[in-house]
């Protein structure tokens, strides 16, 4: 396996949660860990992103992306079938994929990874053409993400999707869920809540944790039933680890597969609305490289 680069360019999201404040202690720290930055670019705004990470991918072995899942999620497809790395400094919210990798949440660790972690390829997952890092989500999710005020979500962060989502939970309704899978065969269910997962995380929680970055299959994990309150035991079952919680969904996993629900619901793709049923979703196999740690970098 090739060692990461260790000259880069920095592109970090001034709009995510931290990153405008980050940006400057973010580029010192990598310098002084080893880092040739060639570029450091701090967007304010959004429609300069993508022009600027893929100028950055013309010019460098390696990007290091900052911002939240939805900065990482909107950009990633530039860097297919490019031999360019691509590294994540989490400043979002629930930094979902950084913890699919196994980086912990600050700016130091994930600067360790950057500078002395390994190249890992990884799957993408695609819904109708548009790649993801991480986690797709129906039903309760989206309505918090088209829904929650961006003051609520910068200044207390999980704790401000909590409250929005307690808010949220009483406009919710269950929904019809059809799976139609390569094969022919067709699955239906109930449910409250569906994420289509290429990572093990989603909003900060290990929700799918059969699933794995390199398994070269895309899952759909639906939380059956149809009772809100049988979505929070699910979500409360998991989030503590609780045996009870394998009973409150059921997976379904292919290389292509095509999902309906009834009614017609919107579908937040790494925490940005970006699509709405029904959808063919597959996993694009060993699309990209990314920064990863070492095994056992992290471990006292």
């Amino acid at each position: 396996m090739r060692p990461l680069p260790t000259q880069a360019i920095l592109v970090v999201n001034a709009m995510s949660r931290r990153g405008a404040d980050a940006f400057d202690e973010v580029r010192e720290k990598l310098i002084a860990a080893g880092i040739d930055l060639i570029g450091a670019h701090a967007i304010h705004e959004p429609d300069e992103m993508d022009a600027t990470v893929k100028a950055a991918i013309a010019k460098a072995p390696m990007v290091i992306v900052g911002g939240g899942d939805g900065s990482l999620s909107s950009n990633v497809d530039l860097f297919i079938g490019e031999d360019t790395v691509f590294a994540v400094i989490p400043l979002g919210t629930a930094n979902s994929f950084a913890r699919t990798l196994g980086i912990p949440q600050d700016v130091d660790s994930a600067i360790a990874v950057i500078a002395a972690g390994t190249r890992k390829r990884i799957d993408l997952g695609c819904i109708d053409g548009d790649f993801f890092v991480n986690a797709a989500a129906i039903g309760l999710s989206p309505l918090i993400a088209e829904t929650v005020p961006h003051k609520l979500k910068r200044y207390l962060g999980m704790l401000g999707y909590l409250i929005w989502a307690l808010r949220c939970a009483f406009k919710f309704r269950p929904f019809r869920m059809t799976v139609e899978h390569e094969d022919g065969r067709i699955e239906k269910t109930w449910a409250t809540e569906a994420r289509i997962a290429n990572g093990t995380h989603h909003g900060g929680v290990e929700l799918v944790e059969s699933q794995a970055l390199d398994s070269g299959e895309i899952v759909i994990q639906a939380v059956t039933g149809t009772s809100v309150w049988g979505l929070a035991w699910s979500w409360f079952a998991t989030v503590l680890k609780l045996r009870a919680r394998h009973g409150t969904t059921c997976e379904y996993r292919g290389r292509r597969m095509i999902l309906k629900t009834r009614p017609r619901l919107n579908i937040s793709i790494d925490g940005e609305i970006a699509a709405k049923t029904p959808v063919t979703v597959s996993v694009a196999r060993g699309a990209i490289e990314v920064a990863a740690p070492t095994e056992g970098q992290f471990l006292v």
